[in-house]
């Protein structure tokens, strides 16, 4: 399959050159089955069609959809040109922008930051799933999804993230809160280069304890692919 990696962001400072961007942690989760083709999105990148590819993935960014970009309307354009005709994965970001342009609404939670690792019930389990009950997956963000477009269906969330796992049953899109794509390492370093500046000490702290738990990173990427393969055939 052909995948185009819809670029919004890269990791800050000198961990783009330690742990790679954003795109290639994708292409390391999903693996080696698959063609990538990465758009750099905040430079003006986005592709001429969606039949370029045969599926988008969405990534994260350290910007908000509500943010007066250049990039962020184009984004949400293409995205409305895209639903229903290719198949979309929104993480993070994605998920959010995903929300904003199909009708929904994104805001800074007066909950504060979610990071660490970050434990979804799965609600209303998807074809493409595989019955488990809870999956538990690094996560870093403030702004959450507050109101769901028309169509939007939730499969899992917390009380922290009620929108946590989305599906577009009539788009062939899903969308997620949580970063599948951060290994804990990265997602680590993450919250130290972050300490003291977007998190106290004791947030960083908490969260860098949740890390060395268990995670669900590999059963998310069985997931995506999955429902790559059953929204093509």
């Amino acid at each position: 399959m052909k995948i185009g990696l819809l670029e919004t962001g890269e990791p800050p400072g000198d961990l783009l050159k330690t742990y790679g961007g954003y795109g290639a942690m994708f292409e390391a989760l999903l693996g080696p089955g698959h063609v990538y083709r990465t758009y750099d999105v905040q430079r003006g990148e986005l592709p001429a069609d969606p039949a370029e590819n045969d599926a988008y993935v969405i990534t994260g960014s350290a910007a908000g959809v509500y943010d007066p970009l250049p990039w962020i309307e184009p984004l949400k354009a293409f995205l409305r040109q895209a639903k229903g005709e290719t198949p979309l994965v929104g993480v993070c970001f994605g998920h959010q922008i995903m929300a904003e342009a199909f009708g929904g609404k994104v805001v800074k939670s007066d909950k504060g930051w979610g990071v660490g690792l970050h434990a979804y019930e799965v609600t209303d389990p998807a074809p493409w799933m595989d019955g488990a009950p809870v999956v538990a997956v690094p996560a870093s963000h403030q702004d959450q999804v507050v109101a769901l477009p028309e169509g939007a269906r939730v499969l899992g969330g917390s009380a922290f993230t009620p929108y946590g796992i989305l599906s577009y049953d009539d788009a062939k899109a899903i969308s997620m809160q949580f970063h599948p794509e951060f290994d804990p390492a990265y997602a680590k370093a993450l919250i130290e280069a972050r300490r003291g500046t977007r998190f106290t000490d004791e947030q960083a702290d908490a969260a860098l304890v949740t890390l060395g738990q268990a995670n669900d990173r590999a059963r998310m990427a069985e997931w995506i692919n999955r429902f790559l393969a059953q929204a093509k055939a």
